[in-house]
């Protein structure tokens, strides 16, 4: 609307109306007009404005700035005097106007006992704060909307956003973000003021939006505190950070499934994996990988919230997938930590690295085997073989093609891990397998050198040679009974002691026959060595009938097969 232009005989200052002669019709200057004016007001509308009265003198005969409080009204419901009914029609909110107003469409020739005398012009300074109208309705300005969105909020969710709320002119009265404190609520229960209620309907998380509230639909005549007046129009600037509903369950997302799945995870297995923790607006709070180590427990079982509990039952080794978790599977309405609010719906993305079963044995896949195998590697076996060692996921941990011989041990020793052992048993010379070993198997909960604690391990493995072995233990058995009469077997020259010599010529006599055998372990006569070591008590190089035990005997345990 343009400012109505009258001439005046006296001077004209800035933003000043000089003093008419008689008026016809209402003077208008629009002094200050804002640069953005979406509404206007028209006949209908109700608004809130502040004013200082005064006559052409100065003299102030009214303000509302004295009440403290804005002047409310409908317009052109004849509740205001004319001249002003028709001077703010066109205003805009914050749109500042100094309007002078005739007698005859004020107060006439009977002003206003004591305080508006017969015939008065008035001089209003205006400015409006608010405009609405019984038919507005809650308006929705979407300012930013995420290219995905899966869901949008609906009556009875719980939600969390940020606001900034301002009255219609840009005042502020208040702040999620000055408290630094999501407001949590449920939606469509009456929690919040109707037209809140009906503004965040269909938004999505990550949406920033606009509600623009009549006073009808928020605190109405009565206003709220000291920051909301009566009949006040108010506009929320929102984002969306979380929804969730009660009936809610976790869900799966963005599954990458290796193929072969063999095995899933069931309750009651332990898990290895790896996590990137956010809230639900991408809010990082936690990471594995940032600690380099995996998360190693036990699943279906309550170590770990119920939504991990139930979220990863089903899941691949080597599977990825998004758990998305709402506040009563997680941690529920206190949160945790000082990064994980209060009814916070957490987003696990999940990389399985491995999981066993404490029931579990060795998995032996046998991928090589040659035609002609006549004998398999038994316990206490000697066995040769090459291997490389590996983690599930295919971390390559060491290879025995990295010495110059190749790996060599006794089935069954405390020098091999058993799952090892085990898987080794059975095999042909020239027989390939490929042997899944569970932590319990292996390198336990504490794991070893650079192989992580509870760590399933995967051998691939090659047998190549194999001897009879002897028990952990022992450096040589009989594969019959031992003699009766050994010390006197032993005394090659009957004079009642046994020297090295005769001991080791005996030994080896009875290795060549096959009454008996050394370990594979050592060389022979480093064996020997150590036997004649052994039963040489005192140490004086000779070994006497008292000094000559069988090993059965010192251990006090019963076997045909004897070893000295």
């Amino acid at each position: 609307m343009n400012p109505l232009l009258v001439p005046c005989a006296c001077l004209l200052l800035a933003a000043v109306l000089c003093e008419p002669g008689p008026l016809s019709d209402v003077l208008v200057d629009r002094y200050f007009t804002p640069p953005d004016c979406s509404r206007e007001v028209h006949n209908g509308d109700f608004i809130r404005y502040h004013y200082n009265g005064t006559f052409a003198n100065g003299d102030k005969f009214d303000s509302s700035y004295d009440r403290k409080s804005t002047f409310n009204v409908q317009v052109g419901k004849a509740r205001l005097i004319p001249g002003m009914d028709k001077a703010v029609l066109g205003m805009c909110v914050n749109e500042r106007r100094r309007i002078v107003i005739p007698p005859h469409l004020a107060y006439g020739s009977q002003g206003v006992d004591n305080v508006i005398p017969p015939d008065a012009t008035l001089y209003f300074d205006v400015v409006l704060h608010d405009i609405w109208n019984q038919k507005d309705k809650v308006q929705t300005k979407t300012e930013y909307r995420p290219a995905t969105c899966n869901r949008t909020v609906q009556n009875t969710d719980y939600i969390r956003y940020h606001y900034n709320g301002t009255l219609l002119n840009g005042t502020l009265f208040d702040s999620s973000r000055t408290r630094m404190k999501t407001y949590d609520t449920y939606v469509g229960i009456g929690s919040l003021i109707k037209g809140m209620e009906e503004g965040l309907l269909g938004m999505c998380v990550g949406e920033r939006r606009t509600i623009t509230i009549p006073p009808f639909l928020a605190y109405g005549e009565a206003g709220y505190g000291n920051s909301i007046p009566p009949q006040a129009s108010l506009v929320f600037d929102t984002l969306l950070l979380d929804l969730h509903n009660q009936n809610d369950t976790f869900s799966v997302e963005n599954q990458v499934i290796p193929e072969p799945c063999i095995r899933k995870i069931e309750s009651g297995d332990f898990i290895r994996y790896h996590y990137n923790g956010s809230l639900l607006d991408g809010t990082f709070f936690d990471s594995s990988y940032s600690r380099n180590r995996t998360y190693d427990t036990y699943i279906g079982m309550g170590y770990v919230i119920s939504g991990i509990d139930q979220g990863l039952i089903g899941a691949c080794m080597g599977e990825r997938r998004r758990v998305i978790i709402p506040p009563h599977m997680a941690y529920g309405e206190s949160g945790t930590g000082d990064k994980i609010p209060g009814s916070a719906v957490l987003v696990f993305d999940v990389h399985i690295i491995d999981f066993h079963n404490p029931k579990d044995r060795v998995d032996v896949q046998s991928y090589y085997k040659p035609d002609n195998c006549n004998k398999t590697s038994q316990l206490t076996d000697f066995v040769k073989y090459h291997y490389n060692a590996s983690l599930v996921d295919g971390t390559q941990l060491y290879t025995s093609r990295d010495y110059d011989v190749p790996q060599s041990l006794t089935l069954g020793s405390n020098k091999m891990i058993a799952g090892l052992s085990e898987g080794l048993l059975e095999m042909c010379i020239g027989e390939r397998r490929i042997l899944k070993i569970p932590p319990h198997l292996g390198h336990g909960e504490n794991g070893a050198g650079n192989v992580p604690g509870s760590a399933v391990l995967v051998f691939d493995v090659e047998l190549l040679e194999l001897a009879d072995g002897v028990p952990d233990g022992y450096l040589f058995v009989w594969n019959g009974d031992a003699p009766a009469k050994l010390h006197e077997e032993l005394d090659l020259n009957k004079d009642g002691e046994i020297l090295y010599d005769e001991f080791s010529s005996y030994i080896m006599a009875q290795v060549k026959v096959g009454k008996g055998r050394l370990s594979p372990t050592e060389e022979p006569d480093k064996l020997i060595q150590d036997m004649f070591g052994n039963q040489d008590r005192n140490k004086d190089g000779k070994i006497t009938v008292d000094e000559l035990k069988l090993k059965t005997e010192e251990d006090g345990e019963h076997s045909v097969k004897d070893e000295l």
